[in-house]
């Protein structure tokens, strides 16, 4: 008998819990999205109240990875094209719908009192902290520019890099003052507490950052999410993405 009741009461969580979620819109962006993201968003609901839009926030890769196996997602918002286009190829997100929503700028901030005025630099720095580039764009565009002027190999020998698990938590252990010097992007660098920015890295160095998006096949499905994504490329939302320092097309 014990063993019935559970089984109806699951069955009714998952009705009930299939109901309230079937009108959703879940959104996976990359990290440094977060803070512009959330206020398009606010701007978004009050267009088309009555939206629930679910947010999740991490590295690109990690996303990525979480989509292809099955994560719920409407639309990905990635920091370069490369995880984006996995998803793709993953038959998860429709290629119709790709377009680019914004772009930034590397930087290195760090302690005020850190002099430093170019990359080939940075071996004189005790650590330095990056996104790992196995997951984390700013982290793979870092490794390019420290690549770029023969210094990256040297950092790694001797251990002076630290791996972040997104560019947040880089950019957290420079305001901690836990390192000297962190690779983030500009609209990151912005929101420092206390780190400042050190130089911005010369953008010959690296791969434009540019921030694609797509939606997803169930996604592109939803009239929500379809006028969501339309929103994302207005006038509304590239004015609050320059607020925060993201360069946008016209």
């Amino acid at each position: 008998m014990t063993k019935i009741l559970v089984s109806v009461v699951l069955l009714l969580l998952c009705i009930f819990s299939g109901r309230a979620s079937a009108g959703d819109i879940h959104i996976s962006a990359a990290a440094s999205t977060k803070d512009a993201l959330r206020q398009i968003l606010d701007g978004f609901k009050k267009v088309r109240p009555g939206s629930t839009i679910l947010t999740n926030f991490a590295s690109a890769g990690a996303l990525a990875k979480q989509i292809v196996q099955g994560a719920p997602t409407d639309i990905f918002i990635s920091a370069n094209p490369k995880w984006l286009d996995l998803v793709i190829k993953e038959g998860k997100g429709d290629v119709s719908t790709k377009q680019v929503l914004a772009y930034n700028t590397l930087v290195l901030v760090g302690k005020k009192e850190v002099n430093i005025s170019s990359l080939e630099q940075l071996p004189e720095l005790k650590r330095i902290a990056i996104g790992s580039p196995a997951s984390v764009p700013a982290g793979q565009y870092a490794e390019q520019a420290m690549q770029a002027v023969g210094v990256y190999d040297g950092l790694v020998k001797d251990k002076k890099l630290v791996m972040a698990q997104d560019v947040r938590q880089a950019l957290l252990y420079a305001d901690r003052g836990e390192v000297d010097g962190a690779f983030v992007y500009k609209t990151d660098a912005l929101l420092a507490e206390h780190a400042v920015v050190l130089l911005t890295v010369p953008e010959g160095l690296y791969d434009r950052v540019s921030y694609p998006m797509v939606m997803t096949g169930s996604g592109a499905a939803k009239d929500d999410v379809k006028a969501l994504y339309s929103y994302l490329g207005g006038p509304e939302a590239k004015a609050i993405l320059q607020k925060f320092g993201f360069e946008t097309t016209k």
